[in-house]
């Protein structure tokens, strides 16, 4: 397992920082080019290594709009969210090595199995939570076997048929970097398998480590969604913390309520049930008082710089090596946090 802490930031509220708290069916689907397009030049010069690019109905499509961004800048990467049982892993492979090639190879994946069943129905999908663990994997075994170029690839599974399936592009280095999120132990199952690093939600870290040890002990690197909200003092950090969720205000508790109930997602149920534990703080700089308001992403990590720093530290003791965060908002918190925080960690 690497000892280097690596950082990446979500671009999925940039421009619209109480995104999470309206309806979806209010959200638009349309970029903000220019928006996130200042936002990948301003993460490539604080250090921040990929930006996610989320999937789903309120968002342009991922790959489409990382090749837009991607040509337009020259460092950042961009880690793309992928669903299994949206076209044919095969296509898939193919799309991926060529946004590789547009982009001088910055593209990593982030596999994700959804967490809301209507919302997957939009698509054509079906399955339930479990059935859906077992066609990504399906999904991945055909993916690596693409990638490894060890000939002409045949695949007979419950959800997959690919027969002498082949690709003429390739992917310059063999293949993506991967990252698998959930906190079920279906995805444990599948990031020990197909992924590079497992994306969970966090919690206590001793909580925390017993969750993530297999994938530890299994050399996959293990990361944490979360959101990060940081200011000089930890008072100002906690009255910034507040401030956002007065900002949201009583609607958005209305709009996570609504969503909760819809949700098969393990690690969304948890992270709801733990900010519903009676104290918002987990830990001293662990709270969970934005996730009534902004679902589960929305668990964020609170403090001071120094306080930041220790929690990050605290993490990294019990394998944790990668942070993807989220702020509020993102660019003002990123810049913040590649000022006063990065150095101090990646010294």
């Amino acid at each position: 397992m690497s000892s280097r802490v690596r950082f990446l930031w979500s671009l999925s509220s940039v421009g619209d920082p109480l995104r999470r708290s309206r309806a979806l069916t209010s959200l638009s689907g349309m970029p903000e080019v220019a928006a996130h397009l200042d936002f990948c030049e301003q993460a490539e010069t604080c250090g921040i290594e990929s930006v996610l690019m989320a999937f789903g109905f309120t968002r342009p499509d991922p790959i489409v709009y990382s090749a837009v961004l991607g040509t337009r800048t020259e460092r950042i990467k961009f880690l793309v969210a992928v669903r299994s049982g949206i076209s044919s892993p095969t296509y898939f492979t193919q799309q991926v090595n060529t946004l590789a090639a547009v982009t001088g190879g910055r593209v990593c994946l982030n596999i994700v199995a959804g967490r809301a069943p209507d919302e997957l129905r939009y698509y054509g999908d079906f399955l339930t939570h479990d059935e859906r663990y077992q066609r990504t994997d399906e999904f991945w075994t055909i993916c690596h076997a693409l990638w490894r170029r060890d000939g002409p690839v045949t695949f007979e599974g419950r959800h997959y048929r690919v027969e002498d399936a082949r690709l003429c592009g390739s992917f310059d280095g063999g293949r993506p970097e991967i990252y698998l999120g959930g906190s079920s132990e279906q995805a444990v199952e599948l990031a020990i398998r197909h992924a590079d690093c497992l994306l969970t939600l966090p919690d206590a870290p001793v909580r925390l480590r017993r969750r993530i040890q297999p994938v530890l002990d299994s050399g996959t690197e293990v990361g944490l969604l979360v959101t990060l909200i940081c200011r000089p003092t930890h008072t100002e950090a906690v009255e910034a913390a507040h401030a956002v969720v007065a900002s949201a205000g009583e609607q958005a508790r209305g709009v996570h309520g609504r969503l909760r109930g819809r949700s098969d997602s393990v690690g969304y149920k948890s992270t709801y049930a733990l900010a519903a534990r009676g104290s918002e703080w987990v830990t001293p700089y662990l709270w969970t008082g934005a996730v009534p308001y902004l679902g589960p992403p929305g668990i964020s990590l609170v403090g001071s710089p120094d306080g930041i720093v220790e929690a990050i530290c605290q993490y990294r003791s019990v394998g944790v090596t990668r942070f993807l965060f989220m702020g509020h908002p993102d660019l003002e918190e990123m810049a913040y946090f590649g000022a006063e925080v990065l150095p101090r960690v990646t010294a």
